[in-house]
């Protein structure tokens, strides 16, 4: 038993290890459904000033564009589905929208990706057979002016692209989706451009509280690990269980190089009465912890350390956006620029993301003696893997490997976790396998880490 978990310890420490190169991307979606935000000088002022480097829009607004001219800002713009049409028929078509649209900014503004459609599934006018020649025609008009290789040209997608997301490991595509699909995922992998999908995990617990709980949608230490019983992989939040139920579609279809990137992903700080999980404490729990995991090269559980790039929707709350009460309310910021809850952008900082979260200076968390090896294990492997727990003192011949028990080394994992995250009561969590105590656990050459 500890030789299995101390190996299970050993092979996420490897896989960390040798993924761990640069640090996925966080960005920012900038929607203007509004009638009330401030112009795009302001907002470019707003996003330098968090030190954010990635900023997804999406259509060529050239205020905008001309906005970011000279920053150290990196801009992805979008072709709109309502442009298809223009854009897969006539090249003359395209070439002109890129030497008024994009040229004339370029490379003042770095300019480094194109959507060309968005969410196309999605569309209530049927385009999905308009976007891979309106691709194809970007891409040899970038070509003739030899920014192919510069810009990166690709089409976002939602979740609905899947006929099947449970479990990650049955991932597959809608099969009425294939005349499209095969040729875009063959477009992609020839100029090396990622899949990119919009993921939230929100609709996945509003749409199911009694299946998918805040825990687990929240990426939060206390959420209980959901096992792929095809693969045995432990999943504690449905952020990776998305993510890699496109991996593995995408593996279905032969794709399996293809990166995944997230082009939107957030929750919202606000929603209808019924939309109980649109609070302000939740959206910045998520977007704080989603920072986290990206930032530390987290990976997923079938791919761990792998990098991963994200943009979180979204920078303003769009008041003029249609539907329920949360469409409305997903901003980071107010109109008048200020913050609607406190994002740490670098998430190295400890951001006290639970209300009343009890932090205190004289407290360590140990494994509890009473839950079961499974819980103590998952624990474990949840700290020293997606927790980004250094885990390397409780491996053979290190200080704290003896006494070699899952107790003893779940207690080290847990404690550095909970030391890590701010001291609070839930970071001891761990599903109920975490305690709390007042008692320094260090012993001989073996030191606990303590706050300060």
């Amino acid at each position: 038993m500890a030789g299995r978990h101390a190996a299970a310890v050993s092979a996420f420490l490897f896989l960390l290890l040798v993924g761990h190169c640069h640090g996925g991307k966080t960005g920012i979606c900038y929607g203007r459904n509004a009638d009330d935000l401030p112009g795009p000088d302001k907002v470019a002022q707003l996003i330098q000033q968090q030190s954010i480097k990635y900023v997804r829009i999406y259509d060529t607004n050239a205020d905008v564009i001309k906005a970011f001219a000279n920053t150290s800002v990196e801009l992805m713009v979008g072709v709109p589905n309502a442009d298809l049409l223009a854009f897969s028929q006539y090249q003359s078509n395209v070439d002109t929208w890129l030497k008024n649209s994009i040229l004339p900014y370029y490379p003042a503004t770095a300019i480094t990706h194109i959507t060309v459609g968005a969410e196309i599934t999605e569309s209530p006018i049927n385009v999905s057979a308009l976007v891979v020649p309106a691709m194809r025609n970007v891409h040899a008009a970038l070509k003739k002016v030899d920014l192919h290789k510069k810009i990166t040209i690709s089409s976002t997608h939602s979740l609905g692209v899947l006929s099947r997301s449970f479990p990650p490991s049955a991932g597959a595509f809608n099969s009425s989706y294939a005349h499209f699909l095969k040729p875009m995922l063959e477009f992609l992998v020839e100029n090396q451009a990622p899949f990119m999908v919009d993921l939230y995990p929100y609709y996945a617990y509003q749409n199911s509280p009694s299946n998918v709980s805040l825990n687990y949608a929240l990426f939060s230490p206390q959420s209980q690990g959901v096992i792929d019983p095809n693969t045995g992989l432990v999943y504690t939040n449905m952020f990776d269980a998305q993510v890699d139920s496109i991996f593995f579609a995408l593996m279905a279809l032969n794709f399996k190089t293809l990166k995944i990137m997230i082009t939107e992903t957030g929750w919202p700080h606000k929603g209808a009465p019924k939309e109980t999980g649109a609070i302000p404490d939740n959206a910045q729990t998520y977007n704080t912890n989603l920072i986290r995991h990206v930032v530390n090269d987290s990976g997923t559980p079938a791919k761990p350390g792998e990098e991963i790039d994200v943009y979180i929707f979204s920078l303003f709350n769009e008041n003029r956006k249609p539907g329920i009460e949360s469409e409305r309310n997903w901003g980071l910021f107010s109109p008048d620029q200020s913050s609607i809850y406190s994002i740490d952008w670098t998430g190295r900082g400890n951001v006290d993301i639970m209300t009343g979260g009890n932090r205190s200076n004289g407290t360590w968390c140990v494994a509890s003696t009473n839950v079961s090896e499974t819980a103590l294990q998952n624990g474990l492997n949840w700290a020293c893997g997606p927790g980004n727990v250094d885990c390397s003192a409780i491996q053979p011949s290190q200080p704290c490997y003896q006494p070699d028990t899952l107790v003893s080394h779940a207690s080290y994992a847990f404690n550095s976790y909970y030391q890590q995250n701010g001291a609070t009561d839930v970071a001891c969590g761990f599903g109920g396998a975490g305690m709390r105590t007042t008692k320094d656990p260090s012993y001989d050459t073996c030191v606990y880490m303590a706050a300060g």
